[in-house]
């Protein structure tokens, strides 16, 4: 049992010490579902509910539980090599190459520094989300904005952190890569514009999670009207009336015509496109058409209801419906239902939709 089976560093590893691992990893793993409960308490009792609370949480507490394993794992080693200490293996060569060293005591750097970043974000977040939470005019958008950008900055400061503690000059680095990194912007000019977009909308806010926007595109046939689910550093994510959740560049928001249906007035003019057949009553098919849009207890009574004779058409009289209601995410389904009203007051007072037209002409031979 007290055989040598391999070796971690400079310590010597045998049977004992590798039960003595499993059972400190057990012990963590149980150790991490007690802490993720009583952080959920904390976080109800504190009336603090975040998106995505409880993946970051199980995130956190897996990061610190099996920190401290690791650190209760290599005191374990140490029982049978008394005479190896614990500067021993944090100085012990990983990978030595001319001036350039890298250590378990680099390893350990790094882990703490990005451990700490993550701890600092986390305790960041839940500072920010509840100070904003004190505002009667809370935004939510305003909300993911400020905690993005806290966790960028604390990162990039962590990663500059971590270049220092591999003695890796900062400024060598950033001559010596430059050429590179011009070679890497002529090849990747797309993902530098959406870099540089993924900024812009999150300084700005023009446009946050949860409003909803139409989209207009020249390479559509149709505008796309959708909600904002979330806003990356390079795309953001999308989601449809369909319920698909679609990933798009963030320069589509910044290069193409957005209008934000989340902002300035809540009242917009939607239009339904009715054609009637020639010889209708174009008076009765108006009454009809107001009373359709009426009707509906989501059209605005305070805008008057308006129909237009649009156009002679080829198969009929072109008209249209116009009526004030809430940008809403529903608006299609609440103009689907007019038009259901609309075929319904048709059909009783037989007026007729004409169908599609085409007079051929056939030459006869003599």
């Amino acid at each position: 049992m007290s055989e040598v089976l391999f070796n971690i560093g400079p310590f010597d590893v045998n049977i004992w010490n590798i039960l003595v691992l499993v059972l400190i990893f057990y012990l963590a793993f149980k150790g991490k579902k007690e802490a993720g409960k009583l952080i959920d308490k904390y976080l109800a009792k504190a009336e603090i509910n975040i998106k995505g609370k409880k993946l970051a949480r199980l995130k956190l507490i897996s990061q610190s539980v099996y920190f401290l394993a690791f650190y209760l794992c290599i005191i374990s080693l140490r029982v049978n090599n008394p005479s190896v200490g614990f500067e021993d293996l944090l100085n012990y060569p990983i990978i030595k190459i001319a001036k350039f060293e890298f250590s378990f005591y680099h390893i350990l750097v790094i882990l703490t520094v990005l451990f700490s970043a993550r701890l600092f974000v986390f305790f960041t977040r839940l500072y920010i989300v509840k100070k904003l939470r004190e505002n009667p005019n809370h935004d939510e958008g305003n909300e993911y904005i400020y905690t993005q950008l806290a966790k960028y900055v604390i990162y990039v400061f962590a990663f500059l952190f971590c270049f220092r503690a591999l003695n890796v000059p900062l400024t060598n680095l950033f001559i010596g890569s430059t050429a590179v990194l011009v070679g890497i912007g002529l090849g990747l000019q797309d993902a530098f514009r959406d870099l540089i977009a993924g900024f812009i909308l999150l300084l700005e806010g023009n446009i946050k999670v949860g409003d909803i926007v139409k989209i207009s595109s020249t390479s559509q046939q149709e505008d796309l009207i959708v909600r904002i689910k979330k806003i990356n550093i390079r795309t953001t994510q999308i989601q449809t009336w369909e319920g698909n959740v679609l990933v798009i560049p963030n320069t589509i928001l910044t290069r193409d015509k957005v209008e934000n249906w989340s902002h300035g007035s809540k009242l917009t003019r939607f239009i339904i496109n009715v054609t009637v057949a020639y010889g209708s009553n174009t008076e009765l098919v108006k009454d009809l058409l107001k009373e359709a849009a009426n009707a509906h207890p989501k059209v605005k009574k305070t805008h008057q209801v308006i129909v237009r004779l649009a156009d002679f058409g080829d198969n009929g009289l072109h008209m249209e419906l116009i009526f004030w209601a809430d940008q809403h995410w529903d608006v299609k389904t609440y103009k689907s239902e007019i038009r259901f009203e609309i075929d319904r007051l048709f059909r009783k007072h037989n007026i007729r939709i004409p169908f599609p037209q085409r007079t051929l002409h056939m030459p006869t031979q003599d």
